[in-house]
Formats: C-alpha cells, sequence, structure tokens
C-alpha cells in the first residue's frame, strides 16, 4: 500500500472515497449522491487529499486537510478493514509531515448505526494514541452527530 497526496479528485476517485465514506461512517453523515459528496468537497478551501492504494489502484483509506476559519482542519476515513494494522497513523504522520496544527470533529460515542446496521465504533482513543488532545469543553452537537473537537500540535 502506498500514500499519494494530491491537490484534487478525479470523478473516479470521488466515487471511491464516496462509497468508503458511506460505508465507514454513521448512517446519518451518509450522501445519496456523488452530487451531495462533491457539495461538500466544494465547500472545503486549500483541500489537500490523502489517498492509500493498494495494489490494483483502489482506495483503501482517505484523508484530507483544509483551511476553515484561519486553522487547518483534517478528516480521515480507514477502511474497516484495515483497522489496526497501522495504515491510519501512517496516514496521519504523513499529514503531520505538511502541518503544524491539525485540527478535527470525533464523534465520542459508539450509539451511531453505520449502513450496513453494524454500531459505528468511535475512533477517539485512536487519535489520543496519536498524540491528538481532547477538547473536552468545544463540542459540535447536530441533528446528525455529536462530536468533540481534537487538536494536534507538532
Amino acid at each position: 500500500m502506498k500514500i499519494i497526496k494530491q491537490k484534487t479528485l478525479n470523478e473516479i476517485q470521488k466515487k471511491e472515497i464516496l462509497e468508503l465514506w458511506n460505508n465507514e461512517y454513521p448512517e446519518k453523515l451518509t450522501y445519496k449522491s456523488i452530487e451531495d459528496f462533491e457539495n461538500y468537497l466544494n465547500k472545503l478551501t486549500e483541500q489537500n487529499h490523502y489517498l492509500l492504494i493498494d495494489e490494483y489502484n483502489k482506495i483503501n483509506s482517505w484523508a484530507t486537510t483544509f483551511k476553515r476559519e484561519n486553522e487547518t482542519w483534517f478528516a480521515i476515513i480507514i477502511s474497516e478493514k484495515l483497522h489496526g494494522k497501522g495504515f491510519g497513523t501512517r496516514i496521519l504522520d504523513t499529514i503531520k509531515e505538511n502541518e503544524t496544527i491539525l485540527n478535527g470533529w470525533v464523534i465520542d460515542g459508539d450509539s451511531d448505526k453505520k449502513l450496513n446496521g453494524n454500531n459505528y465504533r468511535s475512533p477517539l482513543e485512536f487519535y489520543i494514541k496519536n498524540e491528538f488532545e481532547v477538547l473536552s469543553d468545544t463540542r459540535l452537537e447536530l441533528e446528525i452527530m455529536s462530536a468533540v473537537k481534537i487538536k494536534w500540535v507538532k
């Protein structure tokens, strides 16, 4: 598996990432169409995409960094079949080489369901293990998600 960094995504990559997104995130966060996913991406400024590609050039994990209110934020999706194998840390380490501060939102509960009916497992412990600070007083409370802010500083 290799990680590639690029500024934009082609249509095939967008479709693969959308499938990954809808398979791995809670059902409430899924996108119904490629257009809905593109609308999400179009709202992000100064994007960098990190793709974990297998030997068949299929995307197994995706991360993006972007600017929001003069801060660098990130989103990451690791294929469930790769959990616990070090690939998420590899992607984060690659991102950390290019950034000095990263901000993110993390769902910190385990009550959400994925599209396949399985429980969504909060990745909060993964981020703590990867040197992120949990900002417990900063929360995002929306109808579709409840999350806590995390931050990493080089």
